[in-house]
């Protein structure tokens, strides 16, 4: 069962969104950029109040991804990345992306707080930050 609302278009941009921000942190970092981008669509909250769909929250401006602003993103999805959209789409979560909305990735150790939100935890380059959620209910 869908935790939110997509079509194949959407399975196709959500696999070029993971595999462009995350193919170096292997399938396990491509599915935890996959869970912030349906928390987006699915928290109704903070900065993503108006994201209703996965094209908006890929495409958000500002707020949203850097990838969208390189060529990498604008290639084919590959069959993979399509697999480990589908799944997140699905409502498989993965620590620490649980409940994120935000990740980056660092020069040295992720910060405490970034952009007013704690950090939950590191996965290789990667660091992710949460709402409260008391902010952001329908992410938890």
């Amino acid at each position: 069962m869908a935790v939110i609302a997509f079509n194949e278009a959407d399975v196709n941009l959500l696999a070029r969104l993971i595999r462009a921000e995350a193919e170096g942190e292997g399938d396990l970092g491509m599915l935890m950029v996959g869970n912030v981008g349906v928390n987006r669509v699915r928290g109704k909250c903070l900065d993503f109040k108006d994201v209703t769909n996965i094209r908006q929250m890929v495409f958000q401006s500002p707020g949203g991804f850097e990838a969208t602003q390189k060529g990498y993103f604008y290639q084919g999805a590959r069959e993979n990345e399509r697999r480990l959209a589908r799944r997140v789409l699905r409502g498989e979560r993965f620590h620490p992306a649980t409940n994120s909305l935000w990740f980056f990735e660092p020069s040295g150790n992720c910060p405490a707080q970034w952009y007013n939100q704690w950090n939950v935890g590191r996965y290789k380059s990667h660091c992710f930050y949460a709402p409260s959620q008391s902010d952001c209910p329908t992410v938890f």
